[in-house]
């Protein structure tokens, strides 16, 4: 007998059991990658916003546990000491790190993970799963439009702005360690490339364990169906008319 069966709670496999991804976001500050991962994650359901934890400061209107977890330099010393972080890294003098267990329960329930992350973050998290990672750079269209950017949104001041364009110098040469690149000219198109993107990787192969019972099934249901007297039989075999 077929193993799906319409009535079944999983008639539909491919909607309820699939591993999930790690789905790495980096850019140099102020190419999007922010606006781009929040958007994609409030469209997904399916999909999960990793929190960072941070020794920067809270910004004008960020809240404790939506943006980052905001820590102490001896609260995050602590969470590397006691291996609680999936990877870290020092960012414009500041840390960021990623906590391990809720990465690991969003896996195990099913869910993909989205990292905005930097490229030395997207590194360790790669190196230490590679099975699950996608990693995606964002671009910005050019280096005035990248300035204007930073400018605009006025949530550093002038010292910190041109840290952040100087660090974006070298940030930009590591697109080369990335699985995708997006030029963020225009948002919704930029938009719509990651979501191509995020729904190819989601289909492939490795991460749908369903796909073998399912094609077994499929098998075993055309075993069963009764030839078609002159047609094709199971599987493709001819099934000749009786000669009278």
């Amino acid at each position: 007998m077929s193993l799906f069966h319409a009535d079944e709670p999983h008639a539909k496999p491919w909607e309820t059991t699939r591993r999930g991804l790690l789905l790495l976001v980096s850019s140099p500050s102020g190419a999007g990658k922010t606006s781009l991962s929040r958007r994609l994650v409030a469209d997904y359901g399916d999909l999960v916003l990793s929190i960072s934890a941070t020794t920067r400061a809270p910004r004008p209107g960020e809240e404790e546990g939506r943006e980052y977890f905001f820590k102490t330099d001896a609260e995050f010393d602590a969470m590397v000491a006691g291996g609680e972080l999936l990877e870290w890294a020092q960012v414009h003098d500041r840390r960021y790190g990623t906590p391990r267990a809720p990465v690991e329960e969003a896996l195990a329930a099913g869910k993909d993970v989205l990292f905005d992350i930097d490229w030395q973050g997207a590194a360790q998290v790669a190196a230490g799963m590679p099975q699950d990672s996608v990693r995606v750079f964002i671009l910005p269209p050019s280096w005035s439009d990248l300035s204007r950017r930073l400018h605009a949104r006025a949530q550093d001041g002038k010292e910190v702005i041109e840290l952040r364009l100087a660090r974006g110098r070298d940030e930009i040469t590591h697109w080369t360690e990335y699985d995708y690149v997006i030029v963020n000219k225009d948002f919704d198109r930029a938009y719509a490339d990651l979501v191509h993107i995020y729904r190819a990787e989601r289909m492939k192969p490795g991460r749908n364990a369903w796909i073998p019972e399912f094609v077994d099934g499929l098998r075993a249901e055309d075993d069963e169906r009764e030839p078609t007297p002159g047609g094709p039989g199971p599987m493709g075999t001819l099934v000749r008319p009786v000669q009278k």
